[in-house]
Order: structure tokens, then C-alpha cells, then sequence
């Protein structure tokens, strides 16, 4: 907390950020074998997995786990060519990103770009679950490999057809 009582997070509305990151989106760690590990995690958390998806753009099958209001994103490459695959042969299983929530990955991309932080996506791409995404070069942040996400528009909500006109 600081001393005027909010968060310390902005000036104006004390429980909005302020920054670039609105929150982490999900922690993605590369697996050697996806269901292994899967059967892994879900015995370990006891919680199943909400989300699998094949990204055949990325080279990757991934298995989501929420916890709280992120993800544990495990990464099973689709073979030894994509990145993931590269980074198993490299330096076997463990984190390999950490995504981080943004509002507009576009106006995130041009304020580091602004900085000099080096990009491996000069311009945003389709993620998973709707998402849209760019990743950051490790060396622009102390050697973590960095995944920008943009979450999709959500759907209105249905208009309840009981509510009255307020105006």
C-alpha cells in the first residue's frame, strides 16, 4: 500500500496500473513428453487442465492450468525444428517465456521498440485462445524470453429481456 492508501500502482485511480503490464497472463514451461507432464501437473495441482490447444504457427501443443488469474501454460514442441523443440534439444525441460498481459500488444511493441528493446516480433501475430501476441528478445530483459498478450474483446452479455429501459 503507500501513504494515500491505494495501491501504488498510478496516480489517478489508485486500483489501475499504471505501467505497460497489466498482469502475468501465464508461465509457459517447455515438456519433453506433453501428457506426461500433463498427468504430472494435474496429480501435483489437483486441478485438470482448461485449455489445450495445437498452435501449428508456434510449433507448439499447449496444455493451460489456471491458477488464479493466470496460467500454467506447459509447451510440447511438434518437432525438433520449432523453437520449443530447439530449446529442449538446448537446455532440456523448464520456463521457457513468461507472459505478460498488456492492453494493446501493438502500442507495447512500439514503447519498447521506442526504448531500444530488441524484438523477435516487430509487429503483432495470433496466440492461442484468441488471443493476439508478440514476443520480446531475452536480452531486452535480463535474459527471459518475454510473450506479450492481449486478451480478445470479450461478447457483450446477453441483454436480459426482463430489464426495463432506464432512460
Amino acid at each position: 500500500m503507500s501513504a494515500g492508501g491505494g495501491t501504488g500502482h498510478g496516480d489517478g485511480d489508485p486500483g489501475l496500473p499504471q505501467g505497460l503490464l497489466l498482469g502475468i497472463d501465464h508461465v509457459g514451461i517447455a515438456v519433453a513428453d506433453l501428457d506426461a507432464a500433463v498427468e504430472q501437473y494435474r496429480a501435483a495441482l489437483g486441478a485438470p487442465p482448461v485449455h489445450r490447444e495445437r498452435v501449428g504457427s508456434q510449433g507448439v501443443e499447449e496444455v493451460l492450468f489456471r491458477v488464479g488469474d493466470s496460467y500454467l501454460q506447459l509447451l510440447g514442441a511438434l518437432g525438433p525444428e520449432t523453437p520449443v523443440g530447439r530449446f529442449l534439444d538446448k537446455r532440456g525441460e523448464g520456463v521457457h517465456h513468461v507472459g505478460y498481459r498488456v492492453a494493446s500488444v501493438a502500442a507495447a511493441l512500439e514503447r519498447l521498440r521506442a526504448q531500444g528493446v530488441p524484438l523477435i516480433d516487430e509487429a503483432p501475430r495470433p496466440g492461442s485462445r484468441g488471443t493476439t501476441i508478440a514476443f520480446v528478445h531475452p536480452k531486452g530483459f535480463r535474459g527471459v524470453l518475454v510473450e506479450l498478450v492481449q486478451e480478445p474483446p470479450r461478447a457483450p452479455a446477453p441483454e436480459d429481456p426482463g430489464a426495463r429501459p432506464t432512460a
